[in-house]
């Protein structure tokens, strides 16, 4: 499974011809990359309202993510699984629209 999500070499790798290939995105490693940053970032967040609630921002979000509610334990783990997988449906849908449209500019 993870040989299917892989998207093809590196920028910057040669194919066997010699040629330069199209860079391509990893779509494993940018899921993982952008579904830690979104969790992390979200943290930081509950962080931040917890240690300055007259500037709390969890209003804003929390429309966006279905199910969370502020100041509990279901409410913050919630918010975290759907922060991590936020990041995994803008790798699933970007990386491989940007290695079709890298592959065609490069021909």
């Amino acid at each position: 499974m993870a040989s299917r999500l892989y998207a093809g070499p590196a920028a910057g790798v040669r194919a066997d011809s010699g040629r330069s290939s199209a860079p391509r995105l990893p779509v494993a490693a940018l899921g993982m990359s952008l579904g830690l940053f979104l969790a992390i970032t979200y943290v930081l967040c509950v962080g931040f309202d917890l240690l300055f609630p007259e500037h709390a921002m969890y209003r804003a979000w929390a429309p966006l993510l279905p199910g969370f509610e502020w100041l509990s334990w279901q409410g913050f783990l919630i918010g975290l699984a759907e922060s991590f997988a936020y990041g995994w449906y803008v790798a699933l849908v970007f990386a491989p629209l940007f290695n079709v449209f890298a592959r065609r500019w490069t021909r």
